[in-house]
């Protein structure tokens, strides 16, 4: 439903929300099928209505309830994007044992100006700097590579060009392997810095229709460590929905569901296009992601919040 044309509908919402808050259920099914920017009307119609941030109140229900994954869950579905991944980079940055997959995911994002606003919030709400946060001495590779990431978004539009995504895989081919035995890594750097995320992604199409092989491949034989934290970042650059297919198989075929990946997955899937998500899924594992979720959940609220979410619509 586009709440853009009429008010009424998204006042309706708003009052439906503020009614049902002791009944869950009701609750997710109210927002779970919101697009990014009907949540965002929300929030403001809800604010002018009741005088409230809902935001902040499922936030304070979520401490109150800190084993309530429901809350949890509509607390992270209702930030925006840049307050999720601000969230999201502290919990990655928060312990001595970086989670540089997460942040990979962040800086990698669909909308190139995102970064920005993530680095902004982030300041904001937790007083520390992003960037300096994700240091390390001596440097891990992943940040040299995020680093080089977040110079790439500073400096660049996602236009793309075919000639020069064919330059950089004929490049990336012929420093494939330094002395050491690894890759040439100042130059996979300097490409990175220098390429939009679009642009890279296309210089590893170009890379594999000239070479017939895929460039991550080349990699997997590798024990350095910069190539194996290359791999990874470029595995999401490439192909971000098999990726985050992987991730949703990972955390739910476990012993126990992992919820907190769960939740990070379902964010990025969002963001890549949750359809095309599901579809690498089922070729991949010869099931529906819906089902498997049905299958290792326990009925109940949450997971009827979770299938919601997956099965749409979800766009900005």
């Amino acid at each position: 439903m586009d709440f853009n044309s009429t008010s009424t509908e998204c006042e309706k919402s708003c009052r439906e929300i503020h009614g049902s808050w002791n009944e869950l259920s009701r609750l997710g099914a109210a927002l779970a099928h919101r697009t990014r920017s009907e949540r965002r009307q929300i929030k403001d119609m809800y604010r002018i209505l009741f005088r409230d941030d809902l935001v902040e109140r499922l936030h304070g229900a979520h401490m109150s309830n800190p084993k309530n994954e429901m809350f949890k869950m509509l607390y992270i579905w209702m930030l925006d994007p840049a307050e999720r991944d601000a969230m999201l980079a502290r919990d990655a940055t928060a312990d001595s044992l970086i989670d540089y997959q997460t942040l990979v995911e962040i800086y990698t994002r669909k909308k190139s100006d995102q970064l920005f606003f993530t680095k902004q919030t982030y300041l904001a709400k937790y007083k520390r700097n992003l960037d300096k946060d994700i240091s390390s001495e001596p440097s891990h590779p992943f940040q040299r590579i995020l680093t080089a990431l977040a110079t790439s978004r500073q400096s660049h539009q996602d236009n793309t060009s075919h000639h020069i995504a064919k330059c950089d895989a004929k490049r990336l081919h012929e420093v494939g392997k330094g002395s050491n035995g690894g890759v040439d890594e100042s130059v996979i750097l300097e490409i990175i810095s220098k390429r939009s995320i679009p642009q890279l992604r296309l210089a590893l199409t170009s890379y594999k229709h000239i070479y017939g092989c895929e460039y991550i491949k080349t990699l997997k034989g590798s024990c350095g460590e910069f190539e194996q934290s290359l791999r990874l970042a470029l595995k999401y650059i490439y192909t971000p929905a098999k990726y985050y297919s992987k991730i949703f198989h990972t955390c739910i075929e476990g012993r126990t569901v992992d919820k907190k990946t769960l939740s990070r997955v379902i964010i990025g899937g969002e963001d890549v296009g949750m359809e095309e998500v599901k579809q690498h899924y089922e070729k991949k594992y010869g099931k529906k992601l819906k089902d498997v979720i049905c299958d290792r959940i326990p009925v109940g609220d949450y997971r009827d919040f979770i299938v919601a979410l997956i099965t749409g619509p979800v766009s900005a």
